[in-house]
C-alpha cells in the first residue's frame, strides 16, 4: 500500500497545477462568441481548419480534438430525428436506443396556418435532436409548391412565400432553443426531384426574389437561422452549392448570414468553385466511405486535401479557408460548446401530444355535402378501407424517413374512437408494395380480389371511411424522383367508383403531401386533407372525423381540376421538367405560381389556396383600414361564429393593386391569423399592412419598389372566398 503513497501524494500537487494555468479563450464560456471563435482560430494549423471543411463521416465533420473543439453531429429532418446510421455506411446502424417521435410533415404544419403552433413544433423537435446529441437538424425546408408533381412537395411549406415566412421564423427558433442549430433548405430553386442534381435553373430576378427568396431571407434575417443547405441544382450555370450569385452576393453580403453554408450531401463538384463561391462545409461527396478504394474517401473531399495543397500552392488565398472556419467555430460554439443549452428529451407524452395537436389543427375538410361529418356518434358499423388506412407513413419518402417509438394508423385511430359502440371492419381494397427508394414497387395483390372484398363490406355498412391517397414509395411522394402522373395510384378511382355504385355514404380520407386528380369529386360527398400526420395521425383523422376536434386547417397549395392546369406543366417542357439536351429549365412561370396563375389567368381550381371548411359557420363583417403613425396600415374587422360549434377560422387578407402599370398577380396573400371563436361569439381582429407588403422588385432597379395608387384589401376565407373588400390609396 505504502508504494502508491508517493503518487497518491502527488494528486493535489496536479490539480494545483493544472488550476493555476489559465483557461484558453476559446474555452472560457465568459467570453463572448466572437472573442472564443477569434482565440480558436488564432491556436489553430492549416490543416486543423481544412479537416473543419468537410465530413468526417456520413453525418458528422471535424472539431478539433487537440483544443479541446469537439466535432459537429447532424441528424436529417425535419420531421423528426433520422435513426442512426452506421459511420460510413448508407444504412441504419440498429441501435435499440433512437426511436423518436415523428412529427407531421411540413405541409400538414403549413395548412395549420398557426405560428404558435410552428414554434411548438420546433421546440418539441429540438428536444430530440439535443437529446440524441446532434449539433444540427437538416431542416426546414422552404423551397416551393411549383408543381403537384415534385417528389418532396411533402416536406416544404406550400406555395405561398408569405405563408413560409411567417411559419418557418417560429419553427427555427423553436429548434435552436435547444441550442441545435436548424439548417433552412434547399437554398435554392430546388423544386422538383427529376434531374435534381444537375438541372440548371433560370427564372427572372422579379419571381426570384418575389417568390422564391423570401422564405429564406425571413429564416436568416428573422429567425437567425444558424446554417443553411446548398441544393443539388444549378442555377444560371453554377450548382446551388457553391453558387457566387445565392451565397456570396445573397446569402452572405445582402442578408449579413453569419452561419454555416452546409452541402447537400454529394452537391460539390469543383474546388475552386467551393473555395470561393460560398460554401464552408462539404458534406457526402464520397459517401461510400471506407468502402471506397481510396484509402480515406473523406481526403478526397474537393474542401479536403485538394483544397489543402491550393492553399499551401497559393492558388487558393488563405482567407478563404479562415472564413469558413470561423463560421464553423461559431456553429461549434452555439451548440455543441454551449454550456447552457438544456439536455432535452425524446419521444415522451408530451411531444406526441404536440404531434397530435398539429396533425389536427393542419387537416383540411375539403369538402361536407350533406354534413356527413362529423361522423355521429350512434354509428353502429363503419367500414374502414384502403391501404392507406394500415400502412406506416414514417417509412420511406427518403431523407425524411424515421424510426418511430410507435405510429398510430387510421384504421386504430378509428377503431380507439368509435370500436366500443360500432362495428369498426377493414378491407384493405388495393395495393402498392413495399417500400423501395430507387425504384418503383411492384405491388404482389390481386387488384380484383382486393377490391371485390372492399366493395362487398361498403355494401353491407353504414358508412364506408376509405383511406387513400399517395404513399413514400418511389414517384410518389418520396425524395429522388418526381411523380410520374397526377392521378390517385394503384387503381383507387376505379375502386372509389365501385364503392361508391353500391353505397353512397363515403368519406374519402386522402394521405399525401400533395394535391391528387379527384375526378369523381362531385360523387363523393365528404373529402378530408389528412397530410401524413407522424406518431399520432390515426387517434387525430379519428378527432376530426368524429367532431371531438373541429377541423381548421387551409390548404397551403391549390388543387388544380387537371394537371394541364398547372402554371408549370402548361408552358411546356422546357418550364418543367426542362430540356432533355442539358437539362437547362426556365420558370416561364414566374412570379404566377399557385393561385397566383390561377386567379391571374382565370382558371378555376378544384380547391383554392387557403380553402378549408368547419363543422360551424363564420361570418365576417365591418372591415376598416386605418393608416398608422410608422406608416402601416391596419385593416380591422369582425368574425363571428353562427353555428352551434365552438372552431378556429383563419383569416386571410390579400391585397389587389386596381390599375397597374406592371404585371402583378391578381391577389397576394399578406396577412392572416387564426382566431379560435365559441359558439356564438364574436371577435374582432387587426391585421398590420407594412410597406413590404405592398412592393415588387423593379428588375431596372434591381431594388424593391412601391406602386402609387390605388389597392383593394380583401378578406376572406381563401383566396377565392372573399368576404369582405375596400380601397385605399398609397
Amino acid at each position: 500500500m505504502k508504494k502508491w503513497m508517493p503518487l497518491i501524494a502527488f494528486f493535489p500537487l496536479l490539480s494545483t497545477v493544472a488550476m493555476s494555468q489559465k483557461v484558453p479563450v476559446y474555452l472560457d464560456d465568459s467570453k463572448t462568441i466572437e472573442q472564443r471563435v477569434n482565440a480558436a482560430l488564432s491556436a489553430m494549423t492549416l490543416e486543423e481548419k481544412v479537416a473543419m471543411c468537410h465530413a468526417q463521416s456520413i453525418f458528422s465533420s471535424k472539431g478539433v480534438a487537440r483544443l479541446g473543439i469537439p466535432e459537429l453531429w447532424m441528424s436529417d429532418g425535419p420531421h423528426g430525428v433520422h435513426p442512426e446510421l452506421f459511420y460510413d455506411y448508407w444504412a441504419q446502424a440498429n441501435w435499440t436506443n433512437d426511436s423518436s417521435t415523428a412529427f407531421p410533415a411540413l405541409t400538414c404544419l403549413a395548412a395549420s396556418f398557426n405560428p404558435p403552433i410552428a414554434e411548438l413544433y420546433g421546440k418539441a423537435v429540438g428536444e430530440e435532436a439535443r437529446y440524441r446529441n446532434k449539433s444540427v437538424l437538416l431542416g426546414p425546408g422552404v423551397n416551393i409548391y411549383r408543381t403537384p408533381l415534385n417528389g418532396r412537395n411533402f416536406e416544404y411549406m406550400g406555395e405561398d412565400p408569405f405563408l413560409a415566412s411567417k411559419l418557418v421564423v417560429p419553427y427555427i427558433k423553436g429548434v435552436q432553443s435547444n441550442g441545435v442549430a436548424a439548417c433552412v433548405k434547399h437554398f435554392a430553386l430546388n423544386e422538383q426531384e427529376t434531374w435534381r442534381m444537375d438541372v440548371d435553373v433560370d427564372v427572372s430576378e422579379r419571381a426570384l426574389h418575389e417568390i422564391y427568396l423570401p422564405a429564406f431571407k425571413a429564416a436568416v434575417k428573422e429567425g437567425k437561422v444558424w446554417s443553411v443547405m446548398g441544393a443539388y441544382n444549378k442555377f444560371r450555370g453554377h450548382h446551388c452549392s457553391h453558387n457566387d450569385i445565392l451565397l456570396n452576393q445573397i446569402l452572405k453580403k445582402e442578408w449579413k448570414f453569419d452561419g454555416v453554408v452546409i452541402s447537400d450531401w454529394g452537391g460539390v463538384h469543383n474546388t475552386q468553385e467551393a473555395a470561393y463561391n460560398g460554401l464552408d462545409l462539404e458534406m457526402g461527396t464520397n459517401t461510400d466511405g471506407m468502402t471506397s478504394s481510396i484509402a480515406n474517401s473523406y481526403n478526397s473531399y474537393f474542401l479536403a486535401v485538394p483544397f489543402l495543397k491550393e492553399l499551401n500552392s497559393g492558388k487558393i488565398d488563405t482567407f478563404i479557408v479562415n472564413e469558413k472556419a470561423r463560421r464553423i467555430l461559431r456553429l461549434i460554439f452555439r451548440t455543441t460548446m454551449n454550456r447552457n443549452r438544456p439536455f432535452g428529451s425524446l419521444a415522451t407524452p408530451e411531444h406526441a401530444a404536440v404531434a397530435r395537436k398539429i396533425a389536427q389543427e393542419g387537416m383540411v375538410l375539403l369538402k361536407n355535402d350533406k354534413q356527413i361529418l362529423p361522423i355521429p356518434n350512434t354509428i353502429k358499423s363503419i367500414a374502414v378501407i384502403g391501404e392507406n388506412a394500415t400502412r406506416s407513413m414514417t417509412i420511406g419518402g427518403g431523407s425524411s424517413e424515421l424510426k418511430v417509438r410507435y405510429e398510430v394508423s387510421p384504421l386504430e385511430g378509428i377503431k380507439n374512437r368509435f370500436g366500443k359502440t360500432a362495428l369498426v371492419q377493414y378491407a384493405q381494397g388495393y395495393g402498392s408494395g413495399k417500400y423501395l427508394y430507387d425504384s418503383i414497387a411492384p405491388s404482389p395483390y390481386d387488384a380484383v380480389k382486393l377490391r371485390d372484398e372492399a366493395v362487398a363490406l361498403a355494401a353491407k355498412s353504414e358508412l364506408v371511411v376509405l383511406v387513400g391517397g399517395l404513399n413514400k414509395n418511389s414517384n410518389q411522394d418520396c425524395e429522388g424522383r418526381d411523380r410520374l402522373d397526377y392521378g390517385l395510384p394503384f387503381g383507387q378511382n376505379e375502386l372509389l367508383t365501385d364503392i361508391l355504385n353500391v353505397n353512397k355514404n363515403v368519406v374519402l380520407v386522402v394521405v399525401s403531401g400533395n394535391a391528387v386528380e379527384m375526378p369523381w369529386e362531385k360523387q363523393v360527398p365528404a373529402i378530408v386533407q389528412a397530410w401524413y400526420g407522424g406518431t399520432e395521425s390515426g387517434n387525430a383523422i379519428a378527432d376530426i372525423l368524429s367532431g371531438d376536434v373541429n377541423p381548421s386547417g387551409k390548404l397551403p397549395f391549390t388543387f388544380p381540376v387537371k394537371l394541364s392546369d398547372n402554371g408549370a406543366i402548361s408552358l411546356g417542357k422546357t418550364s418543367y421538367p426542362g430540356n432533355e439536351n442539358g437539362h437547362k429549365q426556365v420558370y416561364k412561370d414566374g412570379i404566377f405560381v399557385g393561385y397566383r396563375w390561377h386567379d391571374s389567368k382565370s382558371i378555376p381550381p378544384l380547391f383554392p389556396f387557403g380553402h378549408g371548411l368547419s363543422y360551424t359557420q363564420f361570418a365576417y363583417s365591418n372591415l376598416s383600414l386605418t393608416k398608422e403613425t410608422d406608416g402601416n396600415i391596419k385593416a380591422t374587422f369582425t368574425i363571428a361564429n353562427k353555428g352551434k360549434v365552438s372552431g378556429n377560422e383563419v383569416a386571410q387578407l390579400y391585397i389587389h393593386k386596381e390599375n397597374s402599370t406592371i404585371e402583378r398577380a391578381e391577389n397576394e396573400l399578406k396577412g392572416f391569423q387564426k382566431v379560435f371563436l365559441l359558439a356564438g361569439e364574436a371577435k374582432t381582429v387587426s391585421l398590420q399592412l407594412n410597406k413590404e407588403a405592398f412592393q415588387y422588385y423593379n428588375e431596372k432597379r434591381k431594388d424593391w419598389a412601391t406602386e402609387k395608387g390605388a389597392y383593394t384589401i380583401l378578406v376572406g376565407g381563401s383566396s377565392r372566398e372573399v368576404y369582405l373588400k375596400k380601397s385605399i390609396v398609397l
